[in-house]
């Protein structure tokens, strides 16, 4: 590091130990200072060790943008809201903290997630050489008490970190453990739209075994009979579990049901609505292969009805 940068960086350390008496401050020392990038194709984590403290993370899980927590083993931050900043350096004269708001402070290893647009806006300010900061009081005493990270070393890791995000997957479980796939047109066929919303869904289940389980829930509009209705919806629940078999899913591992016009997610009393009764629910769960293996044994007959 430049000497020059070396010394800013100590003004710094020294400004910090102006705050008063009571006040209690984290932050790793400049030259042990450190950032992590770890992930898979469903999260992306860049990190900073924060001595005696714990950690301050960027988060960005498949399918969400990226949000800011601490984590800290002690319960160190007492309830209600904490400040959240990005603190300008010492070498920005003229720059002051950029106030972005407050965060709920809970319980837990995790006290609290900043939002999507906070934690954008700390990614920013490190690129700028902002650090992060927590202001806020401690859980037993109420003293003041802040945690910082610092601009040290940022960018090599954020490009990584970059890296890391370029491989995520378009969504994450639980954006689709609960979709609804229509069939606005009236028919019993997939139509563009529902086959690319199912070759997301496939996507995903590639990359994550452990969803085994799958229901298909048919169902209908009222613009026919009982009959008829019922015998749509049971057609475009297949429709939908043809596609998964073609696409990997075991057919063993997926239960069908249909139900007609009988529970509409919208009244029917407009064209638009009864295109979005026409649909099939997918639901996928994590099941223990106990589970998986009795939900066969009792499988319903070909052609049952629910």
């Amino acid at each position: 590091m430049r000497p020059s940068l070396l010394a800013l960086f100590s003004l710094l350390a020294a400004l910090l130990l102006c705050l008063p008496a009571h006040a209690i401050s984290f932050q790793t020392r400049l030259e042990q200072v450190e950032w992590k990038v770890e992930g898979d194709r469903f999260e992306c984590r860049l990190s900073q060790p924060v001595s005696h403290f714990g950690s301050g993370e960027f988060v960005r899980r498949a399918g969400e943008q990226v949000v800011f927590r601490l984590t800290s083993r002690e319960r160190w931050l007492g309830g209600g809201s904490a400040a959240l900043l990005a603190a300008a350096a010492p070498w920005q004269p003229g720059r002051g903290d950029i106030s972005l708001g407050m965060v709920r402070v809970g319980q837990g290893e995790v006290p609290f997630s900043s939002s999507q647009e906070q934690g954008a806006r700390l990614l920013s300010g490190l690129l700028e050489g902002r650090s992060p900061v927590v202001r806020h009081r401690t859980a037993s005493g109420g003293d003041e008490l802040e945690v910082r990270l610092l601009p040290v070393k940022f960018r090599q890791a954020y490009e990584e970190y970059l890296a890391c995000t370029a491989g995520l997957l378009p969504v994450n479980f639980d954006q689709i453990r609960q979709v609804q796939i229509g069939f606005p047109g009236g028919g019993i066929d997939l139509d563009d739209k529902a086959r690319a919303e199912l070759d997301v869904i496939l996507d995903y289940l590639r990359a994550d075994p452990s969803v085994n389980g799958f229901q298909l829930d048919g169902h209908a509009d009222n613009s026919g009979n009982r009959l008829t209705n019922r015998d749509l919806s049971r057609r475009r629940a297949l429709a939908v579990q043809e596609y998964l078999v073609a696409g990997g899913v075991p057919a063993e591992r997926i239960d069908v049901r249909f139900h007609g016009e009988r529970y509409p997610l919208v009244p029917n009393n407009s064209a638009a609505n009864r295109a979005k009764n026409r649909r099939v629910t997918l639901r996928l769960d994590r099941l223990p292969e106990a589970v998986v293996h009795e939900q066969k044994d009792e499988q319903p007959a070909s052609g049952a009805q629910h």
